[in-house]
Order: C-alpha cells, then sequence, then structure tokens
C-alpha cells in the first residue's frame, strides 16, 4: 500500500501532471462562475464575492498549484483550498443527493456536478503532503468560511435549489458543522507535519 502510494504521489507532484491540473481547474473554475451567473444578476454586488463557492474554492486552488510550480508555498490559499475544495465539494454532493431522494430525478447535469463536485473534494485531501500553511492561515481561513456560511444562511446568498428550499435551516446547520470538520481536518495537517518536524528534530 506504502509503495502504491509513494508511486500515486510521484505522479500527483510531477510538474506536467501540476500543469494538467491547473488547466482542468482553470476550466472548472471559469465554468463555476459562469454557471452562478444567473444568481449573480439577482444579488446584490456587496453579496457577489460570497455567491460562487465552488469556483472560488478551485480559483483558491489554481494559485496554490501556481504557487508549487514556482517551488513557493502559497500558504495562504493552500489552506482556504483545503477547507473550501472539501466543504463545497461534499456540499454539492450532498445537495444533488438530497434533491435525487426529494425529486427522484437529477439528470446527468445533476450526476455531472456530483462527479465534478466529488473531485474537487478529493484533489483537496489527495495533496495534504503539499500543504505548508500554519495556524495563523488556518485561522484566517476559518474565518473566510465561517463568515460565508452567515452571509449564506443569515442573509439568504446560499447557491440556489429550489427543491431544497423547505430545508434551507438544516441544510444551514449541515453545512455549519462541515465547516468546522474541515477546518478540523486543516488543523489535524498542521499539527501532523509540526509533530514530524519535532521527531525529526
Amino acid at each position: 500500500m506504502r509503495m502504491a502510494w509513494t508511486q500515486l504521489w510521484m505522479i500527483l507532484s510531477h510538474k506536467s501532471f501540476l500543469w494538467i491540473l491547473l488547466f482542468i481547474n482553470i476550466l472548472g473554475s471559469v465554468y463555476g462562475y459562469d454557471w452562478y451567473m444567473w444568481q449573480l444578476e439577482i444579488t446584490e454586488p456587496k453579496f457577489w464575492i460570497f455567491v460562487p463557492d465552488s469556483p472560488t474554492a478551485t480559483l483558491f486552488f489554481c494559485i496554490a498549484i501556481i504557487g508549487w510550480l514556482l517551488n513557493r508555498n502559497i500558504k495562504l490559499m493552500e489552506a482556504l483550498a483545503l477547507i473550501t475544495l472539501v466543504k463545497y465539494g461534499l456540499w454539492a454532493v450532498a445537495m444533488n443527493g438530497l434533491t435525487l431522494v426529494v425529486t427522484g430525478s437529477i439528470g446527468w447535469v445533476g450526476w455531472m456536478l456530483i462527479g465534478s463536485h466529488f473531485a474537487m473534494a478529493l484533489q483537496g485531501i489527495l495533496y495534504l503532503p503539499k500543504y505548508k500553511f500554519t495556524a495563523w492561515h488556518i485561522a484566517i481561513a476559518a474565518i473566510w468560511t465561517l463568515h460565508n456560511d452567515v452571509i449564506d444562511y443569515v442573509f439568504g446568498q446560499m447557491p440556489i435549489y429550489h427543491d431544497l428550499t423547505q430545508f434551507s435551516p438544516q441544510i444551514g446547520y449541515f453545512t455549519f458543522w462541515l465547516s468546522i470538520a474541515c477546518i478540523a481536518i486543516a488543523m489535524w495537517n498542521y499539527k501532523s507535519r509540526l509533530d514530524l518536524r519535532m521527531l525529526k528534530a
């Protein structure tokens, strides 16, 4: 198992693969912002930055990848990428799954969203060895993430799923604890790296 992971990591961390991953995430970000355009048109400009959650998460990851390609770590972008990729990736999977339960069908677009958003969350986890963020970066990313939840569920700027409107309070509760779980993953990653450095010292 360890050898298999080592071989996989050699592929994942190779610059050629990172260029491909960057291109895919740029396309995903552009598609995602275009997807949210209709909602942005009915949103007050002061809330625009908080509406397109998933494409902003992949944008954070794009910036992190650019850093890796330049042999540096853009630590705040890495913390934001990990937390938001996992959060919004799993959130969209859950929402489309709930839509399937409620309506009985989500069509090929819904299944595409499940697959692409699961891949978002997966890439955030796969690159855990690359991240170099500190507790301060996690704190800033956590403030951004939880503040976004407040904007979404207190000010009503969450991604619109018409079939799930009746479940908004429950979805807001779920989203808050999903945010906490993703922040905890980032803290675990940081602590694991810290413990490893102490062992090597």
